[in-house]
Parts: structure tokens; C-alpha cells; sequence
């Protein structure tokens, strides 16, 4: 999945199409075995792995997901995260969105 084509998909899903165009979104990578230590954003996160793979933690959610390529990761404003980078690195086009903005039931 492109990055054009994720963000029509969050405006089929019901995201405004106005919020989804003016989203900021960048590219990341890490290598093998890389640790995000557990913290929270005050915005929507969209992830959307492009190689590799990395697995979020979500102890308030007592699960974890692992991405692989053209997974996504849809992640609220407030949501606790972890995550550990999977054995051949990972990259991610990552997108965020205005707190609120992945609410599809409005």
C-alpha cells in the first residue's frame, strides 16, 4: 500500500477527507532489534509498516500487534505504546491526525 493510498483508504473509512489531506506524514526506519520505551502522543497515529516488521505493545490493552509489510496500526490520541523492531528492521510511513480523528461512529 502507498502512502496516496492509505489516506484514501482513512477517508473511505469515514475520517474526513479535509483532516486526512492536511495530515502531516513522514517515513521512518530502525534496525533489528531496536526498543521504543512505552509512551503516548496527544494525536492520531496511523502506521503503516512498508518492510520489515515491529511489534507494538499495548499494556492497557493487555495485547500486543505485530506489523509486516502493508500492515497498518491505527493508534488514538492518549493510547499507551511500546514497540520492539523485528529481526530485519523495520520502516513505517507513519501519519498523524488530530486527537479524535480516527472516531468513524460521529
Amino acid at each position: 500500500m502507498t502512502q496516496v493510498e492509505l489516506r484514501r483508504q482513512l477517508a473511505a473509512e469515514g475520517v474526513s477527507p479535509s483532516v486526512v489531506e492536511r495530515a502531516s506524514g513522514y517515513t521512518w526506519d530502525n534496525g533489528p532489534g531496536d526498543v521504543y520505551g512505552a509512551h503516548r502522543h496527544d494525536y492520531d497515529k496511523v502506521l503503516l509498516c512498508t518492510a520489515g516488521s515491529i511489534t507494538f505493545d499495548l499494556p492497557e490493552a493487555d495485547g500486543s500487534v505485530t506489523l509486516h509489510v502493508d500492515e497498518r496500526l491505527d493508534l488514538a490520541a492518549d493510547t499507551l505504546h511500546a514497540a520492539v523492531v523485528g529481526p530485519a528492521g523495520v520502516r513505517c510511513y507513519e501519519l498523524h491526525l488530530p486527537a479524535g480523528s480516527l472516531r468513524r461512529d460521529a
